[in-house]
């Protein structure tokens, strides 16, 4: 675990695959694995082996570079060869359907695709330069989304996240905990409150362990005692990440986010939202459009492979919630801070672009 900072590369291109921190070990093991077929690609952003809406999108860029150097084994000619990539790319989009990245990255591929007057060869090179592209691209627009959360952070803050929205959801430094790590940089007398996050408990597994490795003071809390410590008066301010925001500034988070946002609401504590534009989702109104996945029952009933409870109960499992606008202090970009009304300050963040 030594080499886990907050430096880490979640994920990159290397020696024509796409290689990535295996998340499913956490806390227990630190691995990286090849990822090496568009189908393998598929499954890895499925099975969360690769997770958080940054880092998921550039998997997404990856796959379809993986799926493209497949096809050309085939000796396709060249319209064939692009009808089947795309038909396989909007293929990769399906593995998850809620975090708009994944399918924000796959779009930014599939323009590469039809605009390229190259051959199949110039195509594929063409495709993973521009996954490189996307990966340090992420990279830069997380530090800045720190830069401007900080600006926000009351000196000696005790910030409130949920999930994981670091290093390990992003290509590097993330986007909640980027908040986080730049606001330490500047007060070192800054420290976290970590929801546990069930069920799959990344809060604990990954948030807790990213930050203590970096230095940064963190306690560990269960979902349910969020209100707890805000009527004690021990939470300053929320920072969590996204998954899909709606044009209207609508958030889909991890499952549990709204919960926190209603108790920040009623608690008079500011509740902020960190994430890249694309994360945005402008296609939709509103967060009552976006697709909520439904994960498997295992995730609530097992804890590391053992049963928790009655056998036969019956299980819902959304892996994700919204959290209305109305709820929403400010949404941390890369480049500002939006505020209400959303509608037209997440219009004009697109024009800055």
């Amino acid at each position: 675990m030594a080499e886990f900072i907050s430096k880490i590369r979640t994920i990159q291109w290397v020696d024509n695959c796409s290689r990535m921190v295996d998340q499913t070990l956490f806390p227990y093991e630190f691995k990286y694995v090849d990822i090496k077929s568009g189908q393998q690609m598929f499954d890895a952003i499925r099975t969360m082996i690769v997770r958080g809406a940054p880092a998921i999108g550039i998997a997404g860029a990856h796959g379809v570079v993986l799926y493209a150097m497949e096809l050309a084994k085939e000796n396709l000619l060249r319209d064939e060869f692009i009808t089947k990539l795309c038909e396989k790319a909007d293929y990769l989009a399906t593995s998850r359907p809620t975090a708009v990245n994944l399918m924000w990255a796959i779009a930014k591929q599939k323009e590469i695709i039809k605009n390229s007057n190259s051959d199949i060869d110039g195509i594929i090179d063409e495709l993973k330069q521009n996954g490189i592209k996307l990966e340090n691209e992420d990279i830069e627009i997380n530090k800045k989304i720190g830069d401007y959360g900080a600006t926000v952070v009351p000196k000696g803050a005790t910030i409130l996240t949920h999930c994981n929205a670091g290093a390990l959801a992003t290509v590097g430094y993330g986007t909640a905990l980027g908040v986080v790590r730049s606001a330490f940089a500047n007060d070192n007398s800054i420290q976290v409150f970590a929801d546990e996050t069930r069920p799959r408990q990344q809060g604990a597994r990954i948030t807790t362990l990213e930050l203590t490795m970096d230095g940064i003071p963190t306690t560990l809390i269960t979902d349910g005692m969020c209100s707890y410590f805000m009527k004690k008066g021990m939470i300053d301010m929320v920072v969590v990440g996204a998954d899909r925001i709606a044009a209207n500034g609508d958030t889909a988070n991890k499952i549990g986010t709204y919960t926190v946002a209603i108790a920040a609401k009623y608690h008079n504590i500011p509740f902020y939202i960190a994430a890249p534009l694309s994360t945005i989702d402008t296609t939709i109104k509103s967060g009552d459009e976006i697709v909520i996945e439904e994960r498997s029952h295992d995730e609530v009933t097992h804890i590391n492979g053992k049963l928790i409870c009655a056998p036969d109960v019956n299980v819902i499992n959304p892996g994700f919630d919204v959290t209305p606008n109305e709820l929403i202090t400010g949404i941390i970009t890369e480049v500002g801070i939006l505020k209400p009304d959303y509608n037209q300050s997440i219009k004009k963040a697109f024009e800055l672009c």
